[in-house]
This record gives structure tokens, sequence and C-alpha cells, in this order.
């Protein structure tokens, strides 16, 4: 199940106390000042792991705290940091301040990292000032977790288009396929080889009048279609259960135009799927009429069609690719 929002707790060390003593031997009763520094409370950090795909494990926990500083000691003794605790997150999480509202930091990069709260100082021993001080408090926040997955294809259409199908045929993704509507109900990722690279697909949820507006899985699912270069919109040419090819081609792209955020604007392939059925060619001939695009006819489930699919995606994949370097 993917899990693609969380409210979490997070809070970091408080510096340690700074230390109040004074040099005593068997002649001096009460020397300089020595009192150590205490230690900085350890911040928390957020970080990038390509081997988590989901925000799942923050549903079962939800508060993160960071050690606080040690207080400093005699004899200039300055007290140990607090520990940073780093917390893992998919690539594509989004962090967001739930009080302010303000996004924190968009972690779009392997590996990258980014600090949300920060430890707080440690106190000033005695040796450096009059009178030490006490350690500051660490930062602390709520935070909503938001993941948009990065995926370079996002496959789209209509319920029981055979979405899940095209992306079982072609990688290794295992996606429920049944014969009744919504029966994927989160994104799926599949990697599928190319000649020169790697390709990333998502069979994203199937979307109906509305969904920008949330009906069915609405735009839960649609915000994921952000990250995705180029879209694969498939549509079931066979019609059945009087349903009108043209008309769900052109209630999906409204969807995308509604939901904005120029995902409307993204390079698209339209691929017409079922062509195995006996209506399928005459249904097609209509289509073609009614939609002025250039289609690519599949059979899913035998696997026609496919291979020029994929060349073409990989194609237009290159060429965006190529113009943002």
């Amino acid at each position: 199940m993917l899990i693609d929002k969380a409210k979490i707790y997070v809070k970091a060390g408080s510096g340690g106390n700074g230390c109040t003593s004074f040099f005593r031997d068997r002649t001096v009763s009460r020397g300089k000042p020595t009192g150590g520094a205490g230690g900085a409370g350890g911040n928390i950090i957020f970080k990038v792991d390509k081997n988590v795909h989901t925000l799942l494990d923050f549903q079962y926990n939800r508060h993160f705290k960071a050690t606080r500083g040690t207080h400093g000691g005699s004899n200039n003794k300055t007290g140990k940091e607090g520990q940073d605790l780093y917390i893992k997150v998919p690539q594509g999480t989004i962090i967001k301040d739930i009080v302010t509202g303000a996004i924190l930091r968009d972690l779009t990069v392997p590996s990258e990292e980014v600090i949300v709260v920060r430890g707080g100082e440690g106190g000033k021993g005695n040796s450096k000032h009059r009178e030490s001080t006490p350690g500051k408090k660490g930062e602390e926040r709520e935070l909503l977790l938001e993941l948009k997955i990065i995926a370079d294809v996002g496959i789209i259409g209509f319920p029981n288009a055979g979405k899940s199908t095209f992306i079982s045929r072609v990688s290794g993704a295992k996606s429920k396929i049944a014969d009744y509507p919504f029966t994927t109900k989160a994104p799926v990722l599949g990697m599928v080889k190319m000649p020169d690279g790697d390709l990333a697909l998502c069979d994203m949820p199937g979307l109906i009048e509305g969904a920008h507006k949330g009906r069915g899985l609405g735009d839960e699912f649609l915000r994921h279609i952000e990250r995705t270069k180029i879209l694969m919109h498939i549509v079931d040419i066979s019609e059945v259960g009087n349903r009108r090819a043209d008309t769900d081609y052109n209630a999906i792209q409204k969807e995308l135009e509604l939901y904005g955020k120029n995902v409307i604007e993204k390079p698209q392939v339209l691929v017409c799927n079922k062509m195995d059925l006996p209506q399928a060619e005459e249904k097609l001939k209509i289509f073609r009429e009614k939609v002025n695009k250039k289609i690519f006819p599949i059979s899913a489930a035998t696997g026609f069609g496919t291979k020029e699919v994929l060349m073409e995606v990989w194609r237009l994949y290159k060429n965006e690719s190529e113009s943002k370097t």
C-alpha cells in the first residue's frame, strides 16, 4: 500500500547547561572560575534514501526527538553535543510546516538532506562569563510530509482501460488486475530496460470526471502526475459497457486542464488498447476521425504494439531530457 501523506512532530535536542565551578586546592579556597560550556543539542535531519518508497513508517511512529547536549563540567570540561537524528524519506517528499503552511524543502535529489529543526546552543560556563547560563531549547515543529512520486512516464486513463495490464506486460511491476473499476488503489512503479537506459513508468489509479475536485480517487493521485516528464494516455477502444473512446479521452484531457499546474502541457502518447477484441478495428477508425492525434494501437493482453509505444515514449523522454540540459 502506498502511503503518501503523514503528519509528524519533531523536536531537536536542547543544549546542556553551562557549569559553575572554581579552582580549589590546599592554598586556594575559591580561585578563578573553571566552569565548562554545555554541549549543543542534536539536529533533526531529513535525508532521501533510495530504499524508502512510501511514508508508511510514519503511520506508526509520529514523534521524533534528537538527544540533548550534556552539561558542562568543572575544570573547563565542555559537555558532549547531542547526536543528530536522521530521518529517511523517499525521493519526492515535500516537507511542510503545519502551523505556517510554508514548504520547508522539496526533496527531489537522491541523497539530498536538510536540517528541519536545529538543536539548542549549549549554555556558557562561568569560565567565560561572570555567571554560567542554561542551554537553549531545541526547535520543534509539526510537519506534514507529502510524497509526489518521481517517474519518467505517468500512465493515465479511465478505470479498466488496461493500464495495469500494460505495466505488468512491459515491466516487472505487479499491479492488481480485474474487470471492475478502481482495481488499482495506489500508483504502481515499474522499470523498463530500454536500448540505452532505463525508463520508470507509473501506473496511476483510474481517473474519472471530477477527479480534479477529489471525486473518485481524485486529486490524491493527480498530484503524482506533476513529477512525470511524459504522459501515456491509454484509451479502451473496445467501448464495452456503452462507453465511447472519444468521450473518455476528452474527459481525461479536461481533468488535466482543470487540475492546472501545467500537467496538460506535458508531452503525451495516445494509446488505444484492447485491439485484440473483434470490434476494435471499426472503433479505432471512428476514433481516428474524431481525435486528430497520432495514435498507437496496442493489445496489452497479447503484447501487440507495446514495443512501438515504448520506443515512442523513449524518444520523447530523451528529447525532454536534452531540452532541459
